[in-house]
């Protein structure tokens, strides 16, 4: 019964290396995607997949090959990874409590606006480095091409994703007459008919994709949560894997009556057949 909590860690660090793929998945999936055309999680995400899946391999080496140094850093590591996982949910639950969306009247989709969001979230996205690669992604996008052949009934019965609502149109309050042209959003002034131009300075097209971020990061913080508690799960068993495996390094593990071991580890033999060679030879 004494090495059942290293089976068990064993078989568990088998699940974290499996469970590790879609983290680094999500990551390649963010970077890649046209649709989110958002890359603020791409390399945290990749960190934290990539270091799962070594702390993972190194854990079921550590318990099945009863190697206590290797069971160590493990149990460090992994101790530092979940303290990082819970510093990036907490985080990420602070930075987008806000925002959502506003409904518009007659209308199926909702608009949004920059001053909803936090002030860290808008620092980001006004930030002409990453403005100007999330704006080059929009226009290499199809989101705003889908929507060059809706028809005014279109608009008023189709919803439409926040990114398309903030960077394909103007603002839905926005008039374009003599007499309605003054005092309007800035946004309104900003909106331009050119494929290549169309509402992509907006805030409201900021907006769009501090919306698309936000729902993304939420549906993140949900898998963070469940690793969290996993790995928990799992440091704390492998702490009773690596008592065990410093007790199967001495020669008496058990007690206090010094008793000899009944099943060696997994090297004896091997040990033992070259000990027996070397006598035979000298």
């Amino acid at each position: 019964m004494y090495r059942f909590s290293n089976t068990v860690i064993g078989f568990l660090n088998l699940l974290t290396l499996l469970a590790s793929i879609p983290i680094i998945g999500t990551g390649l999936w963010i970077a890649r995607s046209s649709r989110t055309c958002e890359n603020f999680l791409q390399t945290p995400l990749l960190v934290i997949g990539f270091v799962v899946l070594v702390i993972s391999l190194a854990g079921f080496i550590g318990a099945c090959f009863h190697v206590a140094c290797a069971l160590w850093v493990y149990l460090v590591v992994m101790l530092l990874v979940i303290a990082s996982l819970i510093g990036f949910t907490i985080f990420g639950f602070g930075v987008t409590s806000k925002g959502g969306g506003v409904e518009v009247p007659s209308r199926v989709y909702k608009e949004y606006h920059i001053e909803d969001y936090s002030p860290w979230l808008r620092n980001r996205i006004h930030d002409p480095r990453y403005w100007n690669t999330i704006r080059s992604c929009i226009l290499g996008s199809n989101n705003c091409a889908n929507l060059a052949s809706w028809t005014p009934l279109d608009y008023m019965q189709r919803d439409m994703s926040p990114i398309q609502s903030g960077c394909c149109k103007p603002p839905t309050a926005c008039t374009y007459n003599m007499e309605t042209l003054v005092n309007q959003d800035t946004d309104c002034y900003k909106w331009n008919n050119a494929p290549n131009l169309l509402c992509y300075e907006c805030d409201s097209c900021k907006a769009g994709v501090l919306e698309e971020m936000r729902r993304n990061w939420h549906k993140l913080s949900v898998l963070t949560v469940v690793m969290v508690v996993f790995l928990i799960g799992i440091y704390s068993i492998g702490c009773c894997a690596f008592r065990n495996t410093r007790r199967a390094e001495t020669d008496y593990p058990y007690g206090q009556n010094r008793m000899t071991k009944i099943r060696p580890r997994w090297d004896y033999h091997w040990w033992r057949w070259f000990h027996d060679r070397k006598e035979q030879l000298y």
